[in-house]
């Protein structure tokens, strides 16, 4: 157990930052999933510059690295333009 004051305070700010990265990684992955599941073509598309931008913030952050983050978006990219390649 922590014997300083600092350290204890120290303690109670890496939990809540915990918590809040958890939660903003989950959403994001949760937006992913739902980008995913989109077939229409608009949707897609207004999705996307959504869950692009969540990446970024995680990767800004340290949450996720910023490879993970160009990955993702990559593969979503390719993802939302073969959509609109299907519907023309």
């Amino acid at each position: 157990m922590a014997n300083h004051k600092s350290a204890l305070k120290r303690i109670r700010a890496n939990e809540k930052k915990r918590l809040l990265n958890r939660y903003q990684h989950k959403s994001t992955r949760t937006m992913i999933r739902k980008l995913r599941e989109t077939t229409d073509r608009e949707a897609a598309f207004s999705l996307y510059k959504t869950v692009s931008s969540m990446l970024d913030k995680l990767a800004k952050r340290n949450i996720i690295h910023r490879n993970k983050a160009a990955n993702n978006k990559s593969k979503l990219a390719k993802y939302v333009n073969g959509l609109a390649v299907a519907a023309a």
